[in-house]
């Protein structure tokens, strides 16, 4: 067993901070407790630059930096931020568990083969979370409570066999791991300040003074006993909501932030093994000026012509839209929800290492309905008609709805699947049939496949009766002719209605 875990010392700060670009990350920010007296509780590194520490009252905090921004504390979007990154490394490891309120907790022992090795693994998750914008310290053990108190020391080097754990955890500060306060003051009382040293007390004391707990956490830190733990398992739909640390006026400004929100949706639709069909992205208002709109928000909804999870894909529709966006005012959150998913499979691995394959590209078709409207781009689908003219339909290039499932003794009425015509057609049917029978006099025509005859319409008072060929022209083109035979099959006229090449 092998066992990483991540600790996010900064989440209360991140998950205001990453959704500002690089650039803006000069400006002094820092994360108060709320409340009438409120108090710094995590700042980025350019306000301990100007000064300010955790604990300091706000008001002198502004006081050494007029230009300080300022968000209060959201322990609800913590959660959310740790449960977004949990979901990111489910598509590494299934057994993935949640240590509120800043860390989680995973098993790779069973995943090292599939990524290259455990150096891989940690580079990948490592590279995942600091591109999602966070920033966390990393412990690699044989036991989850050893992975946890290695990550919270910050003990870079891993620990890869039980054989080894004891003198790893030796000089560990108890206060890495999960005792509670009153206990730690006492035996810190008693001069015992680091793992080694408490577990070298009698086991039978330390329980009866503390409770059965502290040996448990003694025991599963080496192994000496299991320690199961719940594995994580993402919410049945994705809804994301990133607070930006101050305002954004340009629309262009907001894909920095769109890009970690399509980060994480990617994480879940990987974990979930799905696809999204159709999504939106909400954009809330400054409070101040919600008054004087007719709505809080603006909303944004994409829809997709197949199930994707790429984020390029994602984030190349997102871009198109947002351009045609125009804001009445100054952006404070963006919210990003899934409104429909369909089961997507996975891309199969290839024989060769480094042969990922071809890189998935965005269709045109989700490009074109992000960039000009949803309703300014229509399909052209088969309809069941004999008559070439009337056996396509445009529809709107949206997803198809959702069906409900019907019984076995419910009979459809929808048509069944459309079968391929026996004579070959043409690519490009014409708009209007060309009649033929003034060039037909004066050069003629090679007739290479024919007659098919198509005699339908009686009932529409659209009727047709006409002999299809397949032609070539005096120039070399091959093309679909036929002869018009409404008034009787003895003489028809010739029209050309159809291209092959």
């Amino acid at each position: 067993m092998l066992c990483i875990a991540f600790d996010f010392r900064s989440l209360p700060l991140e998950v205001f901070a990453r959704g500002w670009p690089q650039a803006m990350h000069a400006r002094p920010f820092v994360v108060d407790s709320g409340g009438h007296v409120p108090r710094i509780v995590a700042l980025n590194e350019a306000a301990r630059a100007a000064g300010l520490r955790e604990g300091m009252l706000l008001s002198a905090a502004y006081a050494l930096a007029p230009e300080l921004v300022q968000q209060a504390r959201d322990p609800m979007a913590e959660t959310s931020a740790l449960e977004q990154l949990a979901t990111f490394a489910l598509g590494f490891t299934p057994a993935v568990s949640l240590v509120p309120p800043r860390a989680w907790v995973a098993e790779i022992a069973s995943s090292l083969r599939l990524f290259g090795g455990r150096q891989r693994l940690v580079a990948r998750l490592v590279e995942g979370v600091r591109s999602r914008g966070f920033d966390a310290s990393v412990g690699v053990a044989p036991t989850p409570i050893a992975a946890l108190a290695l990550a919270r020391a910050r003990h870079s080097d891993p620990v890869l066999t039980l054989e080894a754990l004891p003198a790893a955890l030796e000089t560990l500060a108890l206060e890495h791991l999960d005792i509670p306060e009153d206990a730690r003051t006492t035996l810190a009382a008693a001069g015992v300040h680091t793992f080694g040293a408490v577990d070298r007390l009698p086991r039978s004391g330390l329980a009866r003074r503390f409770g059965p707990g502290l040996v448990a956490l003694l025991d599963r830190a080496v192994a000496r006993a299991p320690d199961p733990r719940e594995a994580y398992s993402p919410p049945p739909r994705f809804a994301t909501r990133l607070e930006l640390p101050a305002p954004v006026h340009d629309v262009e400004a907001l894909g920095f932030a769109v890009n970690r929100l399509v980060q994480e949706l990617a994480s879940w639709l990987l974990a979930r093994g799905l696809g999204v069909v159709e999504l939106s992205l909400a954009l809330s208002h400054e409070p101040a000026l919600v008054r004087r709109l007719d709505s809080p928000q603006t909303t944004a909804r994409i829809a997709l012509a197949a199930p994707s999870r790429t984020p390029k894909h994602l984030m190349h529709v997102m871009r198109e839209r947002l351009a045609r966006l125009s804001l009445p005012a100054p952006v404070a959150a963006l919210a990003l929800a899934t409104e429909t998913v369909a089961p997507l499979s996975g891309r199969n691995l290839r024989l060769l290492p480094g042969d990922e394959g071809l890189v998935p590209e965005v269709p045109l078709i989700d490009r074109l309905r992000a960039r000009l409207g949803e309703d300014a781009v229509t399909l052209v689908v088969p309809h069941a008609e004999h008559r070439p003219e009337l056996a396509t339909r445009d529809v709107a290039a949206s997803p198809a709805p959702k069906q409900a499932p019907r019984s076995r003794n419910v009979r459809s009425s929808q048509p069944g699947p459309l079968r391929e015509p026996s004579a070959p057609r043409p690519v490009w049917l014409l708009a209007q049939p060309q009649p033929l029978n003034a060039v037909l006099n004066t050069q003629p025509w090679i007739l290479r496949e024919g007659p098919e005859r198509i005699e339908s319409g009686w009932w529409d008072g659209r009727d047709v009766r006409r002999d299809y060929y397949v032609a070539e022209n005096p120039q070399g083109e091959i093309v679909w002719i036929y002869r018009d035979h409404r008034f009787g099959t003895d003489a028809g006229e010739w029209f050309m209605h159809g291209i092959f090449a």
